[in-house]
């Protein structure tokens, strides 16, 4: 156990993906990473098993009241990690893992054959303090392997009940098939082992969704829809299941049906007397905007911005809800709301290529060229889709909104934005590395020095202010006014400051143009009504 892949691995997949190792806040709610159990003989029949015992034990767990990770999580996470999914991993890798989704414990094990019984050990690690427990076993015929984590549940979680009606498990062998067919490789192997699995067990509503999975990414919408129709209304996953129908007669242009069958997924008595919506109602409030996006000269713009709104109050740190109201707003060009939701979800993942183009095109609609200009860089550097596209802003690309594929879970953890936050805290200590370092270079006048590492900074950095400020003085001292008003103008953009209003000022008396610097130093007198250096430079400007 804990030997395949040693703590190095996880360190260089850090690095290739600029993810660092500073945990994310701990959730309020302790939650519980179970990775996939080791085949400790390496029998070839049974490599299924080491991720069914993963998903096995998370849902037990979860259904006795407890917050295990979910598959869907896990695996969002190892791909952002580049990490094998169902590989044996190092202890320290797996803490690691953890710590970047705010898991409080991890739960690893592994498992033998000894004639017809399957044994299965599983322990917990305590990731506050690294300490490995004892392990706990089970052992049945391995015809019984669900009632092996049942049992293993109920020890690991003290004897905790389940909290709902117990769902009968499939066949065993329908659910080897389902486990074959999401770790298969091809999207053609993954539908055969599902239908198999569907053939076996047709009320087997987990596999269904994952081969809607399957066709809805390969394109063939009307397949994915074929699989999930039968789900009944009485299953629990009938929910999902719903909302995956939505989105496929959604891709199908089936836009009233769409409309109808997420729809039925609100409450209109909760969506009218609860503010703000419940969260698990954000990603159908999500999709029906969507609806109203993709009808065209017919859509009613109002309601996308009305779900949209809702559907980001109801969870405000899903950035593709902003991402999607700064869209609706762009395509309704009310252009200040956009560049207002643009900047919210940029706030929370500096690097989407998409956000930072749109935001190009609301500044530029706007007059605001320079800024608009950084944006469309920025949004080159980061995706090759936008290498040479038109500078018309009123030419919006269209399919750029966001769906959401599933239903979230209450407290569900974010692999994506837990690891990008992760990575972008310790990307902001190292631009403040350079931040500082420049600004004792600018202090010492040791100009070209300065220069180069506030340019680290803005790289690593692109909205810190300060270097913006320190750069527009930089070219102020060196005679070049017109730059400096550039610099000082993103500076304000990034974060508007009395030191920033007051440089962009003296850059503007620079240019001979006292109009703008009497406008900058009042708007500074604004924020700051006692600035003593603002009002002196405003007397020594004559009034024309």
């Amino acid at each position: 156990m804990f030997s395949a892949i040693p703590p190095i691995a996880l360190l260089l997949a850090l690095a290739a993906g600029q993810v660092h190792s500073a945990p994310i806040a701990p959730s309020p709610v302790a939650r519980i990473l179970v990775v996939p159990f080791d085949n400790t003989q390496r029998e070839t029949r049974l490599t299924w098993l080491g991720e069914a015992s993963a998903m096995l034990l998370a849902d037990e767990l979860n259904a006795r009241g407890l917050s295990a990770i979910t598959r869907d999580e896990r695996v969002q996470a190892f791909d952002q990690l580049h990490l094998p999914i169902a590989a044996s991993l190092s202890r320290a890798t797996v803490i690691k893992v953890g710590q970047l989704l705010g898991a409080s414990e991890v739960i690893a094990g592994s498992f033998r054959l000894e004639g017809d019984e399957l044994i299965v050990d599983a322990h917990t690690i305590r990731i506050e303090v690294g300490r490995l427990e004892s392990p706990i076993t089970e052992r049945a015929p391995l015809k019984d392997f669900f009632g092996i984590y049942d049992r293993l549940a109920r020890r690991l979680s003290g004897g905790a009940r389940r909290t709902g009606p117990a769902v009968s498990p499939p066949p065993p062998g329908a659910f080897e098939n389902y486990i074959k067919g999401l770790l298969a490789e091809s999207a053609a192997t993954q539908a055969t082992f599902l239908e198999t699995a569907i053939t076996e067990s047709a009320g087997f509503d987990q596999a269904r969704l994952a081969l809607w999975d399957v066709r809805n990414e390969q394109g063939d919408h009307s397949a994915a829809l074929a699989a999930v129709k039968p789900v009944p209304a009485t299953s629990p996953f009938a929910s999902r299941a719903q909302l995956r129908i939505g989105l496929s007669l959604l891709e199908l242009k089936d836009y009233p049906g769409a409309a109808g069958t997420f729809t039925k997924l609100i409450d209109p008595q909760i969506l009218k007397t609860t503010t703000p919506a419940p969260a698990h109602l954000a990603p159908v409030l999500n999709d029906l905007a969507i609806v109203q996006l993709r009808r065209g000269a017919s859509a009613d713009a109002g309601s996308a911005i009305y779900y949209l709104t809702r559907a980001t109050d109801a969870d405000p740190e899903q950035v593709d809800y902003q991402f999607n109201l700064g869209y609706a707003y762009l395509l309704d060009r009310n252009y200040k709301a956009a560049l207002y939701w643009f900047r919210e979800a940029l706030r929370r993942d500096v690097a989407d290529a998409d956000a930072h183009y749109l935001l190009a095109r609301a500044l530029q609609a706007t007059g605001s060229e320079v800024e608009a200009a950084r944006e469309r860089d920025l949004a080159r550097q980061l995706s090759s889709r936008y290498e040479g596209v038109e500078r018309n802003p009123r030419d919006v690309p269209a399919g750029l909104e966001r769906l959401r594929m599933d239903l979230d879970a209450p407290g569900a953890v974010r692999p994506g934005l837990a690891i990008a936050n992760s990575a972008q805290r310790d990307q902001r200590e190292l631009a403040g590395f350079h931040l500082d370092r420049g600004r004792r270079l600018f202090e010492k006048e040791q100009d070209r020095e300065a220069m180069i590492e506030l340019r680290r900074a803005v790289y690593l950095s692109p909205y810190e202010a300060g270097a913006h400020l320190l750069m527009g003085r930089i070219h102020l001292r060196a005679g070049r006014p017109e730059d400096a008003i550039d610099a000082l103008k993103i500076s304000i953009w990034s974060d508007d400051s009395v030191p920033a209003r007051i440089a962009l000022a003296e850059a503007y008396v620079a240019s001979k143009n006292p109009a703008a610097a009497r406008t900058e130093l009042q708007r500074a007198l604004v924020l700051d009504p006692s600035s003593s250096e603002a009002k002196r430079l405003l007397e020594t400007i004559k009034a024309p």
